[in-house]
């Protein structure tokens, strides 16, 4: 049976509605996940939950281990990601409260996140230009609309390093850049998955209009939270539609984003090099 995977974000702690619950803590080649790991099944189907900030939301964006939160899933086989992330608007027709399927993402971050498991002796080269899986994020969309909550079913994601919200200048540059949501988290998941071999796909959940809007110019954690809040439950609603609509098998090419993109001589891979990334890349070393 394969595993859906659910990364919560801001105000999206744990997920009732599922059954047959148990808890896993896990080591990984990278570290400790940002927690313990919640096991259980909707619909017959095997789903594992992970609160990306941890328990009582302790871990700033930019200290989250987003290695081992996917190398977890990994190793629990999960197949499929689905991530929730609350996320600032760059656009006046993405209202607060609006959710957007996120399909692109640009990357503001500093190079102190590690957002590769191929590095120290190995080295790879996905392909990217199609950061989440087309097939879940379809099932996202038509989730959404199930649910009767607005859902825009594009939009790229600009992840920002934070944890402060941005200056009126940025917010202004990033909107004449194009971007239509606002985030600090979801770039580094959505690379790890695709080396990973995992199908991703990213809930934005719209809180604020970031700092531009005229009349919302100061952003708040009262704000986002509370906004969270009232916006927790149609999550969950989106979440549990996509997770039952999905079929047992994939039919992307998520799973084989490595077959070519190894670029180390084999030979030169050592035994320890090996082992550290044995369950990602093992068939093609």
């Amino acid at each position: 049976m394969s595993r859906t995977g659910v990364i919560g974000g801001s105000g999206l702690y744990r997920m009732e509605g599922i059954t047959k619950v148990r808890s896993v803590k896990m080591n990984t080649p990278f570290g400790r996940p940002s927690g313990d790991l919640t096991l259980g099944v909707f619909q017959d189907k095997e789903v594992i939950f992970l609160p990306r900030h941890g328990k009582g939301h302790t871990i700033s964006p930019g200290e989250i281990n987003y290695r081992a939160n996917i190398y977890a899933m990994k190793k629990l086989g999960v197949e499929r990601i689905i991530s929730v992330a609350a996320c600032g608007s760059l656009k006046e027709e993405i209202k607060p409260l609006d959710f957007v399927a996120v399909d692109q993402f640009v990357d503001r971050t500093n190079s102190a996140r590690e957002m590769s498991f191929f590095d120290r002796g190995i080295v790879a080269h996905i392909m990217f230009a199609d950061p989440v899986c087309a097939h879940l994020h379809k099932a996202l969309c038509l989730a959404g609309a199930a649910a009767g909550v607005k859902i825009h079913q594009k939009g790229t994601y600009l992840n920002i390093e934070g944890p402060s919200f941005s200056t009126f200048a940025e917010s202004s540059l990033y909107r004449g850049w194009g971007m239509d949501v606002i985030g600090m988290t979801n770039m580094a998941e959505a690379r790890l998955a695709r080396e990973a071999g995992i199908c991703y796909a990213s809930l934005a959940a719209v809180t604020d209009y970031d700092c531009w809007h005229k009349d919302y110019l100061n952003v708040s954690v009262e704000m986002v939270i509370a906004n969270l809040h009232k916006n927790v439950e149609n999550a969950k609603k989106i979440i549990f539609n996509a997770i039952g609509s999905l079929p047992e098998e994939r039919k992307c090419s998520c799973g084989e984003a490595l077959k070519n993109a190894i670029c180390t001589d084999r030979k030169a891979v050592t035994p320890a090099v090996r082992k550290r990334v044995a369950l990602l890349a093992g068939k093609y070393l």
